[in-house]
């Protein structure tokens, strides 16, 4: 600033305005800046900022130093300090050549391996951020004593999830032994202790207010088939109406997660439902699609139906797609179904992990008599 009298101040700071990333500029309203401001490529009063906004490039920040240096103290604290976040950030490092052609050699032995896009695309990203991690090493000399150092400089410093972290693992551990041999000890890759929590859960009264929230017959099904058969997000997303097996009262769920088939039973109530949705919208492709014709549904759009249901609910809880899976099996549970039945209806590969649901049920729980109620 070229007069130290002057008192007037902007501060400057970025955001997503309507998914493009802006500069902030914030400051009381005065008519001289807000015609300095006016003079910067597409900016714009943001009501819900609060401040004026401008496509964020280096250019316009040049331009905004020349224009309002000269009138008025410019704060950029909260800009260097979202700027120094970046690149300390080892996700928004570049790769070398070299790692970007091992990455894709590994991506490729994944395809040949038939893992689903979702593994392929989990592992790549996992395996990037650890590289990016050590991006002024050799691949060759990454060790055991490496890995200690990402999990405690990056993964608990930045207090991500255990699951993070063996996703990172899984990822090396193959990456490793395919392209690049096995050239460190892979038996010997730290993995987090496991964590055991328990499943969420929901009362049938809060079930039954979350699914009749919606009037929209097509959200009502989506959410209401998902529970009344315990399908997982992308196996509701990934149905057709070929699936729907009303004569036997089935659903087929193709391809679930290992690649599995099964089937659940579908109740004539949930049929007679997906009637009425079928003749309202006639599905070309896919059973649930989008604004287009054979474009399938979004999973953040049907994240957005619960969380739109919530909110009509008044439920508080931090629901998720996955608490109506969670209480479907639960509700079974409780209601007497065999845990090897609900085993294969959620598709669980491994008996213990359909056990979990004994430790959320009431039906046992609420019978045991507290020692303090004998005082």
């Amino acid at each position: 600033m070229k007069n130290s009298s002057i008192t007037k101040k902007i501060i400057v700071d970025t955001a997503t305005h309507k998914g493009i990333d802006v500069v902030l500029l914030k400051f009381p309203f005065d008519n001289e800046l807000a015609n300095i401001a006016r003079q910067l490529p597409d900016a714009k009063w943001s009501n819900s900022n609060r401040a004026w906004v401008t496509p964020y490039s280096v250019k316009t920040l040049h331009q905004l130093k020349n224009l309002f240096e000269p009138v008025c103290e410019i704060d950029a604290s909260l800009l260097k300090q979202k700027v120094r976040a970046y690149i300390s950030n080892p996700k928004n490092n570049v790769l070398d050549a070299e790692m970007l052609d091992k990455i894709e050699k590994y991506k490729q032995w994944l395809q040949s391996k038939r893992y689903s896009q979702s593994t392929i695309g989990t592992y790549t990203e996992a395996l990037k951020v650890f590289l990016k991690f050590f991006n002024d090493k050799n691949i060759a000399e990454i060790s055991n004593d490496d890995i200690i150092k990402f999990n405690n400089e990056y993964i608990l410093k930045n207090k991500l999830s255990s699951s993070f972290q063996n996703q990172i693992v899984n990822a090396i551990k193959l990456f490793f032994r395919t392209v690049e041999n096995k050239t460190i000890t892979i038996e010997s890759i730290h993995r987090p202790k496991p964590e055991h929590p328990l499943p969420n859960v929901l009362s049938k009264e809060e079930i039954k207010k979350i699914l009749q929230a919606h009037t929209n017959i097509k959200h009502k099904t989506m959410l209401s088939l998902i529970y009344a058969c315990g399908l997982r997000r992308s196996e509701l997303l990934n149905l057709r109406a070929e699936h729907i097996d009303s004569n036997r009262g089935l659903v087929i769920i193709k391809k679930a997660k290992g690649k599995k088939d099964r089937i659940a039973p579908i109740s004539d109530k949930i049929i007679s439902m997906l009637r009425e949705y079928y003749k309202a919208y006639k599905p070309s492709y896919w059973l649930f699609e989008g604004q287009n014709k054979g474009e399938q549904y979004t999973a953040e759009s049907l994240q957005s139906v619960l969380k739109q249901a919530l909110t009509k609910t008044k439920i508080t809880k931090p629901v998720t797609l996955h608490w109506l899976r969670h209480s479907y099996a639960t509700h079974l549970l409780e209601s007497g179904t065999d845990l090897r039945y609900i085993q294969e209806l959620l598709g669980h590969k491994s008996s213990r992990t359909t056990e979990i649901y004994t430790h959320v049920s009431k039906k046992s729980i609420q019978k045991i008599k507290s020692p303090f109620d004998d005082l």
